[in-house]
């Protein structure tokens, strides 16, 4: 799997920097080496947030996968017949 190129500071400074110019244009996009669509997934991720609140956020979704697999939580892809 591909590793992550920006870190959540990174993205939320593409964010801020969009968000000044009223959206990801294509000359902001290039800048930064991103599509449009990445611009959008982000902004559906971590608008609102600042950069404390995504390293939070991030925290949290890494604590919940670690938990889900050592058991402690429902994965939900499980089923049981009865």
């Amino acid at each position: 799997m591909k590793g992550k190129r920006f870190s959540q500071e990174k993205v939320t400074g593409i964010l801020k920097e969009a968000e000044c110019k009223g959206g990801p244009s294509g000359d902001l996009c290039r800048k930064h080496g991103v599509s449009e669509q990445t611009v959008y997934r982000w902004r559906r991720t971590y608008d609102g947030l600042s950069v404390r609140g995504a390293r939070r956020l991030k925290d949290l979704e890494k604590e919940y996968s670690r938990l889900k697999r050592r058991g402690f939580l429902p994965s939900g892809t499980s089923r049981s017949t009865s």
